[in-house]
């Protein structure tokens, strides 16, 4: 039985924001602009559009590079955010708030307020996640032996740097 490692496969995230408080049909409009893109692209992408619903999908497209970062971290994975693309995102239609404006005559019109459920999802380049595999590999291949318990003794402690003591 032979101990290589796992292929890595490429991180995927996503971001949800339900029930945000603009059209769909609106929010479409802005999120077509940034559909396979790269993540840093996008947020520049949104940052100088002059839309409302650029701000509300930015903050989710910010949530999601956290969270595709979050992941990587708990992986013990190293991810680089410049290597993630928004690989899917869409806009479907929340619940409709129901409001009634005066009428003349006594009378009433009905008007609907609409919510949007926004969904996007980022995903690492396949050449990175390649990269990465290959780094990792690297990586083992180095630890193995005597040499390499060495080296990650080393690697620790210099990774664990003391803090100087305060005075009182």
């Amino acid at each position: 039985m032979s101990t290589q490692p796992q292929p890595l496969h490429a991180i995927e995230s996503r971001a949800i924001g339900r029930y945000i408080r603009v059209s769909p049909q609106k929010a479409r409009l802005v999120i077509d602009l940034i559909r396979g893109k790269r993540a840093a692209d996008a947020i520049q992408t949104l940052r100088f559009t002059k839309k409302r619903a650029a701000k509300d999908i930015e903050k989710i497209l910010r949530s999601a590079i956290a969270n595709a970062e979050n992941k990587a971290d708990s992986a013990g994975e190293s991810l680089d955010v410049d290597e993630l693309f928004v690989s899917r995102c869409y806009i479907n239609e929340g619940p409709r708030w129901k409001r009634i404006r005066p009428a003349p005559m006594g009378r009433a019109f009905r008007y609907q307020k609409r919510t949007s459920h926004i969904v996007v999802e980022l995903a690492e380049h396949h050449r990175a996640a390649a990269g990465r595999a290959e780094a990792a590999a690297a990586e083992a291949a180095a630890s193995k032996g005597v040499s390499g318990a060495v080296r990650k003794v080393r690697k620790t402690l210099a990774g664990k740097k003391k803090s100087p003591a305060k005075k009182k």
